[in-house]
């Protein structure tokens, strides 16, 4: 398995990058919020997507919080994903996050799991 991180400054998300072989996993930790954090996110996905990562599995356990440049950029990504023909798995959502999931209904459109074992079954 590899792994790879990125750091931002404080108060910024950090993405832990492992591969497994149903999937590629990313672990972020911090806010996913507006700015660096989400263009941390998008270039971490894209740089991922143009080397041809196929499936992806996205942990929100460490994230405390999201707005909706948050929420917009899992939903790009997990369209993105589909549209090419692969799977984007979303799991480990913090009670918080779910609700702010819930309340627009993305509940229903990402493919979410409870646990990473949960998430790698499905692929």
């Amino acid at each position: 398995m590899k792994a790879s991180q990125r750091y931002h400054s404080e108060g910024q998300v950090k993405i832990n990058v492992r591969k497994t072989p149903k999937a590629t996993i990313l672990d972020l930790q911090g806010p996913l919020k507006m700015g660096e954090a989400v263009d941390t996110f998008r270039d971490q996905t894209e740089e991922l997507l143009g080397a041809g990562t196929k499936n992806l599995a996205i942990n929100l356990a460490g994230v405390p919080e999201m707005d909706s440049s948050g929420i917009g950029i899992l939903v790009r990504v997990f369209t993105t994903l589909k549209q090419s023909g692969g799977k984007c798995k979303v799991f480990g959502a913090p009670k918080r996050v779910m609700q702010a999931l819930k309340m627009v209904r993305l509940d229903t459109v990402l493919d979410l799991a409870a646990n990473e074992e949960a998430a790698l079954a499905g692929f």
